[in-house]
């Protein structure tokens, strides 16, 4: 949308058998990293393509993020789903928050309700990454200040 280059048509290529993902750019193209949101952009979108509220349902942009992109990367079978002898993903939200109460779908709660910042605990290949909503594989504040410095040197390089 960003970038104003068309729109997907995924329900097409899903009735034809076309494996299709979901996953998020970076500033390129995008400027967010919240695969939550970009499911509710997802299905929002084909809903107003096809002017069909029924069509992508919750489920199935669910399935986009996790199962489908899966596919389009050649690993089904080792992960997109929770299932014995697949790699142990698994992102655990904080539902006990005002935008989230009540809960009646917890499909339509994830892709319409919650975002990346109700994300509490993250287990990635089994090791948890992220617990309480911390960090705890590397020190973000260093991070973010190198971050902040690579920037600045390729904004100085730049302006050569």
């Amino acid at each position: 949308m960003k970038l104003a280059s068309g729109l997907a048509p995924v329900v097409d290529l899903l009735r034809r058998g076309v494996p299709v993902g979901l996953g998020t750019d970076g500033c390129a193209s995008n400027n967010n990293l919240d695969l939550i949101q970009e499911m509710d952009t997802a299905a929002k979108l084909q809903k107003l393509r096809y002017l069909d509220p029924t069509v992508l349902p919750a489920t199935a942009a669910l399935d986009l993020a996790t199962r489908g992109s899966a596919r389009v990367l050649g690993l089904e079978g080792r992960v997109g789903a929770l299932s014995p002898g697949m790699m142990a993903d698994l992102v655990v939200l904080d539902l006990d928050q005002p935008h989230l109460t009540p809960l009646y779908d917890p499909y339509s709660h994830l892709v319409y309700a919650a975002g990346g910042g109700d994300v509490q605990t993250v287990v990635v290949h089994g090791q948890v990454v992220v617990q309480d909503r911390r960090l705890l594989t590397f020190d973000l504040k260093e991070t973010l200040g190198r971050t902040r410095e690579l920037a600045r040197a390729l904004g100085a390089g730049a302006a050569r």
